[in-house]
């Protein structure tokens, strides 16, 4: 047993002298790698839920559109502010020399996980219905929309928690062992929604609310095998029940990231309610084709998240040891690599999208708004790959104040004056693309602008404190 442990402890040390010594351009590209993999096997299952619902018909396609908000709220919620805050404060505990706050945290983990999973299956069942309907919801299209968020919220939990223990791994620097499980559940999920939705070998049909009932069970089987590795204890953190128990300290620490950084998702699901609101005033063709523009996002989303949730493990890490210098350099080198990669993606995607689009709709109007979309909005995917990797390394190193800033006025910019020119001025769909990429620039200027000017730096929170 001694001899175990002492393994174990050589493995997180080993891990934590990584992220303070080796250089950090290497650093992140291996840890980027697994990460990648999976989130982009995950941007793939997205798409193929599209391509299976699209053979539904238009008025499934439009059905996920209303959907699409809500859903990507739990996916950032449970990933974003949650998840990175429980990364970046076991990072930093570790970064630190403290492993048993290190464990303690694997139990807040858990207890936040369950509090969010609650607390949205409440919001939903008070406000769910009225909220899809206000975004132009109607008929068979709400009642497909609604039926699918039952299904999501009612098995959230599941998908909270294998968000919440996936963070435990990556704080502790290891980024393998969720990727593969991502890369597995994936591959079931897949398979999974196609039968569920289309009731092969003698089940249900349960059309679109088939892929809801997927996510639910592969993020169940997620879970069960994330709780169990910890429980055996083979990895650098171990589940214990003598570090279990609620330590108001430590959830300080966690909502010192989650409180302000929970804006962020929200303001951004804001962003996308109120756009998708706007689309579907020029009826059910443009918001089916505005559904295929902004999901096709996730084929680039996957490697920002990939970077991001690396650089909150490395930035946490070494903010906790007190480098800020090395957690300012691993945070340029994220922001480099994510602006290649999106900004390939996006232009390759404006330029080709007589090759894509086709194989989600055969709607000659969908088809029209999706490209239309694409060949604005896409070459300025850079910006918001800037602004999202900040976002995650600013987790790690416990100061929102500036990313929070930049979302409230791309919010404001992008759902303001896309309103503005929609209903005052009678501008079309072109007007409401087109402020969304405006809205990007100052939103990765002005994140970019604090944290390379020392917003990270104890001198900058307690001037921003006063």
């Amino acid at each position: 047993m001694l001899g175990r442990t002492w393994g174990l402890i050589n493995f997180m040390n080993d891990r934590t002298h990584a992220m303070l010594t080796e250089p950090p351009l290497r650093l992140l590209l291996q840890m980027t790698a697994p990460n990648t993999a999976a989130f982009t096997l995950q941007a793939v299952v997205n798409l193929a839920e599209i391509y299976i619902i699209g053979r539904l018909g238009t008025e499934a396609l439009a059905a996920i559109a209303l959907v699409f908000p809500l859903l990507i709220l739990v996916q950032t919620m449970s990933g974003g502010p949650l998840g990175g805050a429980i990364t970046a404060s076991i990072a930093r505990a570790l970064g630190h020399g403290n492993r048993d706050n290190a464990e303690r945290l694997v139990w807040h983990a858990i207890y936040g996980g369950t509090i969010g999973a609650v607390v949205f299956f409440i919001l939903f069942a008070l406000f769910g219905r009225q909220l899809l309907s206000l975004l132009g919801g109607d008929g068979v299209i709400l009642e497909m929309a609604v039926t699918y968020c039952w299904v999501l919220f009612s098995g959230g939990l599941m998908m909270w928690l294998s968000s919440a223990i996936g963070a435990v791994y990556r704080g502790a620097g290891d980024m393998a062992f969720p990727a593969k499980l991502m890369i597995l559940t994936g591959l079931l999920q897949v398979p999974v929604t196609a039968i569920l939705v289309f009731g092969f070998f003698g089940l249900p049909a349960l059309g679109v609310t088939g892929a809801a009932v997927s996510s639910v069970i592969t993020g169940t089987i997620m879970t069960a095998i994330l709780l169990l590795e910890l429980w055996r204890g083979k990895r650098a953190l171990a589940l214990k029940t003598t570090q279990a128990g609620w330590r108001p300290e430590l959830v300080s620490d966690i909502l010192l990231v989650a409180r302000p950084a929970s804006l962020n998702p929200l303001l951004n699901v804001g962003t996308i309610l109120g756009l998708t609101a706007l689309v579907g005033t020029f009826g059910p063709q443009a918001l089916a084709g505005y559904g295929i523009g902004t999901r096709i996002e996730f084929i680039m989303l996957p490697v920002i998240f990939a970077f991001g949730t690396a650089l909150t493990t490395i930035v946490g890490t070494n903010i906790g040891a007190g480098d800020y210098d090395r957690a300012e350099l691993a945070a340029r080198y994220g922001v480099g690599c994510a602006t290649l990669v999106c900004a390939s993606v996006g232009g390759l995607l404006a330029l080709f999208p007589n090759v894509w689009i086709p194989i989600f709709t055969d709607d000659v109007a969908a088809f029209e708004t999706a490209r239309g979309y694409i060949r604005i909005v896409g070459p300025a995917y850079a910006f918001l790959g800037i602004g999202l990797v900040l976002y995650f390394a600013s987790q790690g190193a416990g100061t929102m104040t500036w990313p929070i800033r930049a979302q409230i006025l791309r919010f404001v910019i992008t759902v303001g004056g896309a309103s503005l020119l929609v209903h005052q001025f009678d501008f079309g769909l072109t007007a409401i693309f087109v402020t969304t990429v405006i809205a990007l620039m100052i939103y990765a200027g002005m994140i970019s602008l604090a944290v390379f000017n020392g917003a990270w730096r104890p001198e900058a929170k307690a001037e921003v404190s006063a």
